[in-house]
């Protein structure tokens, strides 16, 4: 079974803290993250996605939470590490949900508990290629939490 999903929206990072650059094609490198983002080389903390419908849920624009892909029509939020997902050319791998910090207490009181397991899945890149505005999103891989 597989979801399919779109990009709707990309950017990258230049620096630490610096605004992000909104951008129409990002180049992913095998092992390293995306080209010219800060957070490329780290090993888990790669790309940060988002699906733009938990941004409706918070009422916060697509981008706001410095997100380096939107997406839309698919479930990210929750997924297990070790699922794999195709974004355009590239294949990524879900490493841990994003933990809500700071920044997103700055922009709103509340809502770094209110998005809590839902500010996004962080992801390493397993193949590089060119991700779109636009592009496909599926899941091609699922990796199951065994209980325990």
């Amino acid at each position: 079974m597989s979801s399919i999903a779109k990009v709707i929206h990309l950017q990258l990072k230049p620096a630490e803290g610096a605004p992000m650059k909104v951008v129409t094609s990002a180049e992913a490198i095998a092992n390293h993250g995306l080209r010219d983002d800060a957070n490329a080389g780290r090993s888990k903390r790669q790309v940060l996605l988002i699906e733009r419908e938990l941004l409706d849920e918070f009422q916060l624009p697509v981008g706001d939470v410095r997100e380096n892909i939107t997406v839309q029509g698919i479930r990210l939020a929750g997924m297990a590490a070790g699922t794999q997902v195709r974004v355009g050319q590239a294949l990524l791998e879900a490493t841990l949900d994003c933990a809500p910090c700071q920044f997103i207490e700055d922009q709103r009181p509340g809502l770094r508990a209110a998005m809590e397991g839902k500010r996004g899945t962080l992801f390493k890149v397993i193949e590089g290629g060119e991700i779109k505005v636009g592009d496909t999103v599926e899941i091609v891989a699922w990796c199951v939490l065994r209980s325990a």
